[in-house]
């Protein structure tokens, strides 16, 4: 009978295998004799006059593999931007890394390939368009008179106030070229299929990384109103400022809306998410000898009263049991210290943990990374606070300069898995025998 924590691992580590994108790509892009299944499009080969794949996102490149194995040399060229340390090898896609979560000059570079690769294509192409979470930073390519640098500043200023990735985004879209459909836009008039991983809860089509092929429900006023939830107008670029003013007055033109005649050839579908992750944690659970109970597939807020609270609840529940959420958090950044939001929960859990307490909580990113780090999250029990400090870390003062990432490397709770190729939000596991 493994241990309490061994068993949370393997809860995890199942949940994450079923979040591996060939199979996904597999069941939504079918080839039979002359004809090719993507999505609910279905296409004749011999009419086509090429096929052309473009991808932005952590999964971009196991998704571009998985698609090379089904399309082959039918693959007329391709152009694909991950994060650093995602490249997986590909025959006639190329891949290329940028910086993420802030963006860098590598991906303007890429951006620009990909709109040109884009522009390129006519009304016999079809434009395969591979997405996950991470392809907003991934592909900055600012509005004029925008800069790259007043793009960072904006970033990293909307990351440290703790922003949602639907609010960050609403504002990315209204200063690109790229997001907010407009590079369905710039495919017109080929066919455009859209397969997407989702990393954002609810799984809107114009929020996974900034919906390049979607149609765009946010405005220029919401970008404003975004800046000023978060109290950082008066810090922003000027230029950003006077953007969104000008937008919110109709002075700009607005991001491409749900019936526009531009998504006439367009079809975007959401081909994995959170619930492949929760449902297979949910089946593991039981296969190990757990109830488990599913709180929610949409756990949001702030990731320091989210671990808090997760500990309460679980305390509510007798064993043995395992405690599942899936969803994403955040973080206001108030110190200067390393971590992300499932450190940061793991770290509040941690604390909130007792002596006697039998729990043992799991945080993790299935995309690998939390935060600006190389760790994906953290596994604490009740003897996470004496081991760190035994290492001479101080937990509170650890969690109030976000510094989760060292206190938990002190502790020996880091989880660290590298690239996963995937990103299907986060897992949240609370286990009790």
């Amino acid at each position: 009978m493994p241990t309490v924590r061994d068993a949370a691992v393997a809860i995890w580590r199942a949940a994450l295998a079923a979040g591996d994108v060939a199979p996904l790509i597999a069941r939504h892009l079918r080839v039979h004799g002359s004809r090719l299944t993507a999505a609910d499009a279905s296409l004749d080969l011999t009419r086509l006059q090429r096929v052309l794949v473009l991808g932005v996102g952590k999964a971009g490149g196991a998704m571009a593999q998985a698609a090379e194995n089904i399309l082959g040399d039918r693959i007329s060229e391709g152009f694909v931007v991950v994060k650093d340390g995602y490249r997986v090898p590909t025959k006639r896609i190329e891949i290329a890394e940028a910086g993420h979560p802030v963006p860098d000059a590598r991906g303007l570079e890429a951006s620009a390939r990909l709109l040109t690769l884009a522009s390129s294509a006519n009304e016999r192409d079809l434009v395969l368009v591979l997405v996950s979470g991470g392809g907003s930073a991934l592909t900055p390519a600012p509005a004029e008179p925008i800069t790259l640098a007043e793009k960072q500043v904006l970033t990293r200023l909307l990351l440290d106030a703790g922003a949602t990735i639907g609010e960050l985004n609403a504002v990315r879209k209204h200063l690109s070229r790229f997001k907010g459909g407009l590079l369905a836009r710039a495919a017109q008039p080929a066919t455009v299929v859209t397969l997407a991983l989702s990393d954002v809860v609810g799984d809107p089509l114009d929020v996974i990384a900034s919906g390049p092929t979607a149609p765009d429900s946010s405005t220029y006023a919401d970008a404003l109103e975004v800046l000023d939830a978060h109290g950082v107008s008066g810090q922003a670029p000027r230029a950003v400022i006077e953007r969104l003013r000008a937008g919110a007055r109709g002075e700009i033109e607005e991001t491409p809306k749900p019936g526009d005649r531009l998504f006439a050839r367009v079809t975007n579908l959401v081909i994995g998410n959170n619930a492949l992750v929760v449902e297979a944690a949910a089946a593991a659970a039981e296969r190990l000898g757990y109830r488990p109970y599913v709180l929610t597939r949409a756990l949001q807020g702030e990731a320091r009263e989210v671990g808090r609270d997760l500990v309460e609840r679980a305390r509510l529940l007798p064993g043995p049991v395992c405690m599942i959420a899936g969803g994403e958090t955040t973080v206001t950044v108030r110190g200067r210290g390393r971590g992300g939001r499932c450190q940061e929960a793991a770290l509040a859990a941690a604390l909130a943990l007792g002596p006697d307490d039998d729990l043992v909580v799991l945080a993790a990113g299935t995309d690998g990374t939390d935060g600006p780090t190389d760790a994906a999250g953290g596994c604490v029990d009740a003897g996470t606070i004496g081991r760190g400090r035994a290492a001479r870390q101080d937990p509170e003062r650890a969690l109030a300069d976000n510094d989760a990432y060292a206190f938990l490397g002190a502790s020996d709770d880091r989880i660290v898995t590298g690239p996963t190729n995937t990103n299907l939000l986060d897992l949240y596991l609370v286990l009790r025998p």
